[in-house]
């Protein structure tokens, strides 16, 4: 899978992934391969992504998230690696 974190100031994050969990409006969710496709509101939290056993953590303040053909695209009113 391809995930990209966007900001309005820059690109965070862009890269191939094995997962990604998300603290989604309703609650903290996964993304794996070969998902659903959905777009959902995001709020503020953790971002974890995960690339076979590396590990990456960002702390974002709201967006949102779309999934759709193993591409991930996640906009982010701001994001901070941790």
């Amino acid at each position: 899978m391809i995930l990209e974190i966007l900001t309005p100031d820059k690109k965070v994050f862009d890269g191939n992934i094995t997962s990604v969990t998300v603290p989604g409006t309703q609650g903290s969710f996964e993304v794996l391969n070969n998902h659903a496709p959905i777009i959902s509101t995001l709020e503020k939290g953790k971002v974890i992504v995960r690339n076979g056993s590396n590990e990456q953590k960002f702390l974002i303040t709201g967006g949102v998230i779309e999934v759709i053909n193993n591409k991930i695209i996640l906009l982010a009113e701001s994001a901070q690696q941790q």
